[in-house]
């Protein structure tokens, strides 16, 4: 039987875990009492939790559709629980093989690679995995069509720009391809909407980890000033990197970007995500056969 162990960032599943989320993502480090406090008041903007572990175990249930009952499905998450070396800890028992593949379309060793790396060495059986699903058709086709229906009844002179989650600028040094890869969905995309690059689509980033090393940039909230400097009437912003309503995409984006392009009187929408969407979830289940 195959095993596919479908893998995500996990997210706390009440308030009372919250707490050792965060420490979980900063590698044990208790937080600041000030860190805690701005991270509840952000999931509290949002009825207190994400919505993240709902829609994440959604996906899951539509990749295992799509994969039959010849494969076994199983979550896992890199900051709680189900962790990932539980969750292939429960297919290497009657699988003969397994494949990992991370509910993100962008590679990086950061991120995708870590994830790949802790599913590989739990694993007990052959394992493979598929490592980015940046321009996949499907994918590409379910963002064209979302930045076209965000663009209707927007402002002549609007921008849209592509993020993704920002990551540390030393990358870039290192060689890690995830900021080619952004750009590589954001251009495919572009292309099929029909949009002209830099007068009417660029790229930038988002919630980038609160750290004294500098992160890739633009930050959203900085394309949002350059427009208003430049005289621009509108922003949509396609969260490219982000397969779900979660924290990042509901707070940092439905939140504070619309509220800094509210300040500026720039019309602002935000493209819908993938969430459960089948057409692309299947899509995705071909590349783990194919894995």
């Amino acid at each position: 039987m195959l095993g596919v162990v479908v893998m995500a960032y996990g997210s706390p599943a009440t308030p009372e875990d919250i707490e050792p989320y965060y420490a979980h993502i900063r590698r044990g480090r208790p937080p600041t009492d000030e860190q805690l406090a701005d991270l509840r008041r952000r999931y509290d903007a949002l009825g207190g939790t994400s919505t993240l572990r709902a829609r994440t175990e959604a996906q899951v249930r539509v990749l295992q559709s799509a994969l039959g009952a010849d494969t076994k499905v199983a979550l896992g998450m890199k900051h709680a629980a189900p962790f990932i070396e539980d969750a292939v800890a429960s297919l290497n028992d009657g699988c003969d093989r397994i494949v990992g593949v991370v509910l993100a379309p962008h590679y990086s060793r950061m991120s995708i690679g870590e994830y790949v790396e802790r599913a590989e060495q739990a694993s007990t059986v052959p394992f493979s995995a598929v490592t980015s699903w940046a321009t996949l058709p499907a994918y590409v086709d379910f963002l064209s069509s979302a930045v076209t229906d965000a663009l209707d009844g927007m402002p002549e002179r609007t921008k849209v720009v592509f993020t993704a989650h920002s990551l540390p600028a030393r990358i870039v040094d290192a060689g890690d391809p995830y900021p080619d890869e952004v750009r590589a969905t954001a251009a495919a995309v572009a292309a099929k909407a029909g949009l002209a690059q830099w007068t009417q689509w660029s790229t930038a980033w988002q919630s980038a980890g609160r750290t004294p090393e500098p992160w890739l940039g633009p930050d959203v909230l900085e394309v949002i000033d350059d427009l208003a400097r430049d005289g621009g009437d509108g922003l949509v912003v396609c969260p490219c990197g982000f397969v779900s309503d979660h924290l990042e995409v509901a707070y940092d984006l439905d939140v504070e970007a619309a509220a800094r392009a509210k300040e500026h009187g720039i019309a602002f929408a935000r493209t819908r995500v993938l969430n459960d969407d089948e057409a692309v979830l299947r899509a995705l289940a071909a590349e783990v056969l194919a894995a």
